[in-house]
């Protein structure tokens, strides 16, 4: 049974990798790099980032990897993975509140050794 009266305390908008097994962190910060490298294009959304990606199935695993050790770090991000049918493109959206869209182009720029491409984007 839960509470929904009780308000959830927000956590910080800062990557907390001590949150990932340390066995675990430099595939993590690679397999990151290997999804965004992978990005076709970026489109910015009112709440974050959207990625688009291929729906070839090691960028799906890529994504799912990703996804379950970087919630563990960054709680305050939402993750969406749309696959589009007819072997159309994959999405990964990143989301959150007021200051996550910032974090997202600053980690993100990160894991691309600044090689991110933000065309039009504020």
């Amino acid at each position: 049974m839960t509470n929904d009266t009780c308000p959830r305390k927000a956590s910080p908008i800062a990557c907390d990798m001590s949150a990932i097994e340390p066995g675990l962190r430099a595939g993590h910060v690679a397999t990151g790099g290997r999804l965004f490298r992978a990005a076709e294009e970026i489109r910015e959304i009112p709440d974050g980032y959207a990625f688009r990606l291929p729906s070839e199935t090691d960028t799906l695993r890529d994504a799912a990897e990703f996804i379950s050790l970087e919630r563990l770090c960054c709680p305050f991000l939402g993750f969406a993975l749309e696959v589009e049918p007819e072997g159309g493109p994959a999405w990964l959206r990143l989301t959150g509140r007021e200051g996550v869209k910032e974090f997202i182009r600053e980690e993100v720029g990160e894991l691309l050794g600044g090689a991110v491409h933000w065309e039009g984007l504020r």
